[in-house]
């Protein structure tokens, strides 16, 4: 039979793995949701950051709390949480059960709920369920409920409570240790540009002198030739005639 429960009511729980499921209903301007869970010591606070299950480090060391993800069904989207509590450490005395909306308030999440399941039944009705129901609806973050120890065994309360500063603001409160400089600046659009470097360097310059440009006298062809020497001019012989040139012209 499924416990329904009330804010701040609780339930036994006699199962050794249950499995805790987050569910909603999407739609358009609903936001996405996160299941996540804080491990908290004698102290109501985590021994380390590593007792924080979410989305970025989805299973605890200890390998007694993991993050199975998300999951689209005939009702809804669910995000889950399961717990071996047989083999939970000895020092852990509460298991937060957590749902944040990513800076989204929960008054745009219709249908809110978890359930929790003995996870070693297949197809089982569930052990209890909690209609969450936001006290103020500008809750970016919920506590769902908690599992927590009594005597030998585990029991489920029903909490409900709301964090307006989102995820962050939660686990802050429960010792998690948020390192402020993974949120790097992007660079302003009015900073001014780097001064624009040439697409390719200058060419050397040639040893090799220049060629006149097509159709003008050429240099002679190969080596150099040595200048002329100017050489006088005198009256011009009106019968001399060049001989003949050429080898076709011997002995003919």
């Amino acid at each position: 039979m499924t416990h329904a429960m009330l804010k701040g009511s609780n339930v036994p729980l006699e199962a050794d793995t249950v499995r805790a499921v987050l569910r909603w209903t999407p739609g358009q301007g609903v936001p996405d949701v996160d299941a996540s869970a804080l491990l908290l010591g004698p102290d109501g606070r985590v021994r380390s950051d590593e007792d924080f299950v979410f989305y970025n480090q989805p299973r605890h060391p200890s390998g007694k709390v993991w993050r199975l993800g998300k999951k689209r069904i005939a009702e809804g989207l669910t995000d889950t949480i399961q717990t071996d509590l047989s083999g939970v450490e000895p020092d852990v005395g509460r298991i937060l059960l957590v749902a944040s909306a990513d800076g989204i308030t929960f008054d745009r999440v219709p249908a809110l709920c978890i359930l929790l399941y003995d996870a070693a039944v297949a197809d089982a009705e569930p052990l209890a369920r909690f209609e969450i129901k936001p006290e103020t609806g500008a809750e970016t973050a919920l506590i769902c409920g908690e599992l927590y120890r009594r005597g030998e065994g585990w029991k489920f309360r029903a909490l409900g409570e709301g964090y307006s500063n989102g995820l962050k603001g939660l686990a802050t409160d429960f010792g998690i240790s948020v390192d402020e400089s993974e949120a790097a600046e992007e660079p302003s659009a009015a900073q001014p540009l780097p001064p624009e470097q040439p697409l390719s360097p200058e060419p050397p310059t040639s040893s090799v002198p220049a060629q006149p440009a097509y159709g003008y006298p050429q240099p002679a062809y190969g080596y150099p030739q040595p200048a002329a020497v100017p050489v006088a001019v005198g009256p011009v012989d009106p019968n001399f005639r060049l001989p003949p040139q050429g080898p076709q012209f011997i002995g003919r």
